[in-house]
């Protein structure tokens, strides 16, 4: 815990003016974000006396080793320049919003020549028009059922199009009169196009002209005496009408407008939104945060505010925000969202009428989200917790394992020999931590070996970073931290930057690289407290060993074999068995198996690599286009070996000079193997008698067998 005194600092170095300011903690990772409009009043109010701080925001102080500050001219800026960064670096201090799902979009893809409606989720494509978001998918579907009767616009998939287009005959919809075709030229790019306009007026709120025009057409059909037309148009007004009643009117006045309300207690808070588009409500979302600094309802809205249009622009702002509480100041939170949407926006809390009958039901799907939220998590955290508690007392360790860290080896008999790293922080998985290894210092089958390599490698980026930033124990220094931290350099990590850059051996998942110096999370920086390791006391004898020759003694090393799922600790001869009912048990085994699938996932991403390759591959200047045309010409790489200069050079595209060194290459490659049923052991034959080697593509040689005997092959 440290003094914030030690890092307060010295009077006059803050200035008086707005700006935006993070506390970072030892590891010099950004722990909260704040904003000020004098951040010498702001930052003042931390180094106080401790006991006259909220215990939350005490937590904080005491966990920060440092302050930094940036100014800026406007409040408006501080408020941009606070967004961006909690954003950015994700400050465990700070309010976060969790989604509690990710809810479903209507979307038109008006960035193609043939828009196409469609369900989406997760972030917003550019030129895509967006309506929702929607509480199911399922009622996006029915809606757009009832639609596209008078729609007919585009929603199948670009295979599904592309399919329609060479064949010359449209999907189902395209019969049935759901779809306008345009695959198969019944409509032109320019009609198809207005039609998706239509379409996204209509799910806009701009419902009475198509109704009205579709009367009229109905009333001039049946006086013309076209009853089939006339009566399809009375069916037409029937599906739009029945898609309006989906969403009921709230607001009479055709009012735009985004209603936010916040249920919370000392802990927890939720926010609940309604969207409301042309007087109906055309979506609806839920968040939940944890109160992790002293905040006001107020501060809970601005949060809110910026999570919900932090990246929007234009009309995904309505006109109207209504809220429970105003933020303080209110003024440059409404500027803010003045420029976001590029004309005026009224923030505001409802006093009246029908907004704020609206506003009471939004807060009570707030409080009945609190309460559901509460009920889960409650249940969640004392599982968790004692899961823990059980590992820490049955492994004999000083405090339960927050963060702990799995590994597994995964290979095909022998080949394509790989690991996985996979991290739980809290018992929940922590997937953006997540790495993988390839299997580089020898060849072959040898998981004892493989494990003391990627623990190695793994804690060997550890103490290089200990060593670029000097955090090392009181009296120690590089040349006595342990064998291996020398030759981190010759891993591949660049002297001039200081970051170590993972080899070839070594692929990040989930997420682009990172920097080491502003906060944000660093590769293999921070060590778990417990490594567990897929297998019994061989296995945990090769970890412990590879942390032993790194001279690493503070963390905790445990195997658990598939076996009996019995607990194996180094040195010891007999196994820790804990219970079936054991909910520490239950955690090891769920983070045992992650490892397990993450790592043979990996592997069968780089065996289907290894299959897929090719001779061809190897030839100079020939592209997959070229490739192709010869695979089709010749029927398989087989044959094409076969094959004369001057035959090869009747394939279109193909001179001589490559057609040479198609021929060359082919030579030289080493003829693949025969395929083998491992059920019965036979090779199996082509039509001439002669080894098959099968294919899944051209020049892409499979194992023989079904998939079930090719997995039981997998370790």
């Amino acid at each position: 815990m440290a003094d914030p005194s030690s890092y307060r600092p010295r009077p006059g170095e803050i200035p008086d003016s707005p700006g935006v300011y993070r506390f970072r903690d030892e590891h010099r990772r950004v722990i909260y974000v704040g904003k000020a409009k004098s951040l010498r009043h702001r930052l003042a109010n931390y180094f106080q006396d401790l006991a006259n701080l909220h215990p939350r925001t005490r937590t904080m102080v005491t966990t920060a080793a440092s302050v930094e500050w940036t100014v800026v001219s406007t409040e408006v800026e501080a408020l941009q320049l606070e967004y961006s960064w909690i954003k950015e670096f994700d400050p465990r201090f700070n309010v976060k919003y969790r989604d509690d799902k990710s809810y479903p979009y209507l979307a038109v893809t008006m960035n193609e020549e043939f828009p196409r409606v469609q369900v989406m989720r997760g972030h917003k494509k550019k030129g895509v028009r967006y309506f929702g978001p929607y509480g199911h998918a399922w009622a996006i579907r029915d809606t757009v059922d009832l639609l596209l009767r008078v729609f007919p616009v585009r929603t199948c998939s670009a295979g599904v199009f592309k399919n329609a287009a060479r064949t010359g005959r449209p999907c189902l919809l395209g019969y049935i009169g759901k779809c306008s075709a345009p695959c198969v030229e019944r409509i032109s790019p320019e009609d198809h196009r207005e039609l998706a306009e239509e379409f996204c007026d209509f799910m806009a709120g701009r419902t009475g002209t198509y109704l009205r025009r579709l009367e009229r057409q109905m009333a001039d059909a049946a006086e013309e005496m076209e009853y089939e037309r006339a009566a399809r148009l009375r069916d037409d007004i029937g599906a739009l009408k029945k898609a309006m009643e989906k969403s009921a009117v709230v607001l009479a006045d055709a009012t735009d407008a985004d209603l936010i309300a916040v249920a919370e207690d000392e802990l927890e808070a939720a926010v609940q939104i309604f969207h409301v588009r042309g007087g109906r409500v055309r979506g609806q979302r839920g968040w939940v945060t944890d109160k992790v600094e002293e905040i006001t309802t107020g501060a809970l809205v601005e949060h809110a505010l910026q999570q919900l249009y932090g990246e929007e622009t234009g009309d995904a702002v309505p006109k109207e925000v209504l809220v429970p509480a105003l933020p303080d100041p209110v003024e440059p939170v409404q500027q803010w969202l003045t420029e976001r949407r590029g004309s005026g926006v009224s923030l505001r809390i409802p006093q009246r009428g029908d907004k704020k009958a609206l506003m009471a039901t939004v807060e009570r799907n707030a409080q009945q989200a609190l309460v559901l939220h509460k009920t889960k998590r409650a249940s969640d955290l004392t599982t968790r917790s004692r899961a823990l508690e059980e590992i820490a007392e049955a492994l004999d360790l000083d405090s339960a394992p927050l963060r702990i860290e799995c590994y597994d080896i995964s290979h095909l008999q022998g080949d394509d020999v790989v690991a996985s790293m996979v991290v739980f922080e809290d018992g929940l998985a922590r997937k953006s931590e997540y790495r993988r290894f390839q299997i580089k210092g020898f060849a072959g089958q040898d998981d004892v070996r493989s494990m003391h390599e990627v623990i190695t490698r793994r804690f060997r980026r550890y103490l290089a970073e200990k060593e670029r930033t000097g955090e090392w124990a009181d009296g120690q220094d590089a040349d006595t931290a342990g064998p291996g931290v020398g030759d981190v350099a010759s891993d591949g990590r660049p002297p001039a930057d200081g970051r170590v850059v993972p080899d070839d051996g070594e692929a990040l998942m989930d997420g682009p690289a990172l920097k080491d110096d502003d906060g944000r999370p660093k590769r293999f920086a921070y060590p778990p407290q417990l490594v567990v390791v897929d297998g019994g006391q061989p296995q945990v004898a090769a970890a412990q060993r590879a942390l032993d020759e790194l001279g690493i003694d503070d963390i905790a090393v445990c195997g658990l074999a598939k076996r009996l799922e019995e607990v194996w600790l180094p040195g010891d001869d007999d196994p820790v068995v804990l219970p079936r009912t054991s909910e520490g048990l239950y955690l090891l085994q769920r983070v045992r198996d992650e490892a397990h699938r993450f790592a043979i996932t990996y592997q069968r991403v780089k065996r289907a690599k290894r299959f897929r390759s090719s001779p061809l591959d190897d030839v100079p200047g020939l592209g997959e286009t070229r490739k192709q045309a010869l695979i089709k010409h010749f029927g398989s790489v087989k044959k094409l070996r076969a094959a004369t200069i001057d035959q090869i050079c009747e394939v279109p595209g193909i001179g001589r000079k490559t057609a040479e060194t198609v021929a060359v290459a082919l030579a030289r490659a080493t003829p693949a193997a025969p395929a083998v049923n491992t059920a019965t052991g036979e090779i199996m034959e082509d039509e001439d008698g002669a080894p098959e080697t099968t294919t899944d593509a051209p020049g892409e040689p499979v194992t023989a067998g079904t998939p079930d005997e090719r997995r039981g092959q997998e370790r």
